[in-house]
């Protein structure tokens, strides 16, 4: 077993020394900090000492003595300066994360630090979104990017990965937490959306590299989503969502709770309706959430929206349009049922269908269905 590389890099090989130990996680090295101080004082403790914290195995690990050769990877992937190590130590640590019972000691980072000066605002929902539920994200987050507010998500399909691609249509400040190590991308469809972060927000996670998506990571990267924001909103969850248990989470760290309501007739809006009933802020537009945080946030002024959360629009100035429109609703509805509500022929009805499709106002759906997205 080799030493670890001494000189500038030596307080670095000896936090990820400490972290890649199998059985230390975030609350056993916040134990033995707290204890010794620092991570080089950890490793010159005596085993007996040791042991006043952490159980035989474990010391014993830790008594060894650093291990060089686990260490290396990682140092060789922070040599690139897109890439980060943040520890408690750091005055770069995210102080909201402080506030919550289990901060994590260590953080990776790939970006742009500069995402965790921001004030954030978490958005999470369903992996399996409707194009609505996407859509509400997208505007919501460009809107509150635009509002000086950072995107903090999961990087998920659905709800996440569009919360991320809204923020990063404005200011880009956005952070992406996520349950693997960072030399991973999962899921791998968001490949592209991950390069983009790291490009311009940040990516984050507490797990070392090599780390893979395991279904007990996400619990875990939940807490720390709710963790750096100064509240959470909602869009789109089933009852059995992981959505929720970061909402709950949201809550448990004092945090605010928000909610975009949906269709009674919606599984994926039941979540939502559940925390409004539990008291969620039900929000129907931008300005709902600005204005609950206001007393949190530096002086701004606030970039107005429409209801859904998208910056206003030119109203559509053919009539047929807006007959179609107002005849969707914001539910589901069948092509046949459009021709009964609308009046209009089979073909009028599909050419209008089709231009309000290029036009982002209505999404084709299964089974001869439609939706309208705003």
């Amino acid at each position: 077993m080799t030493q670890v590389t001494q000189g500038a890099d030596k307080d670095t090989a000896l936090w990820v020394a400490l972290s890649l130990i199998q059985g230390i996680g975030s609350v056993t090295l916040c134990q033995l900090l707290s204890k010794f101080g620092s991570p080089d004082a950890i490793f010159s403790a005596s085993k007996s000492q040791l042991k006043e914290v952490v159980v035989d195995v474990i010391a014993s690990a830790i008594h060894q003595g650093p291990n060089h050769d686990s260490v290396a990877p990682t140092l060789t992937w922070l040599a690139n300066p897109q890439n980060h190590l943040i520890t408690l130590a750091d005055e770069i640590y995210p102080k909201i994360l402080l506030e919550i019972s289990n901060p994590p000691a260590v953080l990776y980072a790939k970006g742009n630090l500069d995402c965790l000066l921001k004030p954030c605002l978490a958005i999470v929902g369903s992996r399996n979104a409707t194009p609505q539920g996407e859509k509400n994200a997208e505007n919501f987050a460009e809107n509150l990017s635009l509002n000086g507010l950072c995107v903090v998500s999961g990087m998920a399909l659905g709800i996440d990965g569009a919360a991320h691609r809204g923020a990063l249509k404005a200011s880009g400040a956005t952070i992406a937490v996520v349950g693997t190590g960072l030399d991973i991308v999962y899921p791998a469809k968001h490949r592209n959306l991950a390069h983009q972060i790291a490009t311009h927000g940040l990516m984050l996670s507490e797990f070392p590299l090599g780390t893979p998506s395991k279904p007990q990571n996400f619990p875990r990267r939940n807490r720390i989503i709710s963790g750096l924001s100064l509240g959470c909103l909602v869009i789109e969850a089933n009852l059995d969502s992981g959505s929720l248990i970061t909402a709950r989470l949201a809550a448990e760290q004092g945090r605010e709770v928000f909610a975009i309501p949906g269709s009674i007739h919606s599984p994926v809006a039941k979540g939502c309706h559940q925390l409004i009933k539990q008291g969620a802020k039900l929000v129907e537009s931008t300005e709902d959430i600005m204005s609950e945080l206001q007393a949190l946030l530096p002086l701004r002024t606030l970039v107005n929206t429409s209801p859904d959360g998208s910056l206003p629009k030119r109203a559509n100035a053919d009539p047929e349009a807006n007959t179609v429109l107002d005849s969707m609703g914001f539910d589901p509805v069948h092509f046949d049922t459009l021709l009964s509500l609308t009046g209009l022929t089979v073909s009028a009805l599909s050419t209008m269908l089709t231009l309000l499709e290029l036009d982002g106002k209505v999404s084709p759906l299964n089974g001869g269905k439609f939706q309208r997205l705003n």
